[in-house]
């Protein structure tokens, strides 16, 4: 039981880091105010949530790397990552299986969660 439940924690993990790092897998949704704001600042936030690494016990208790808060020229954001089913209208039946999943990550504003 417990080697499943870490197959799929392993699974889901993989699945957010390849979206989070790639642009892959999902959809990536960002906020107004990430649209708000300058335009150097906001060509950093996307390089900076890719080469995130800094997961924790923290920021990171069941380890699916789906969310985590980065500061980007004094910014403080935030990003998490959504299981919905195919069409948005429910969560995920299987968060391990693509086919069924798609996630969408919205990068945000602290003030903004």
């Amino acid at each position: 039981m417990a080697q499943l439940k870490e197959e799929r924690r392993r699974a889901i993990r993989n699945l957010n880091d390849n979206l989070r790092k790639t642009g892959l897998g999902g959809r990536i949704m960002i906020t107004q105010g990430i649209q708000a704001l300058l335009p150097d600042t906001l060509a950093k936030v996307m390089p900076a949530i890719r080469q995130f690494d800094d997961f924790s016990e923290n920021n990171d208790p069941y380890e699916e790397h789906d969310c985590a808060a980065i500061e980007v020229d004094g910014e403080r954001i935030f990003w998490k990552i959504d299981y919905y089913d195919k069409v948005l209208q429910g969560g995920s039946p299987d968060p391990t299986d693509p086919k069924v999943t798609e996630r969408v990550m919205t990068i945000m504003l602290a003030e903004e969660y």
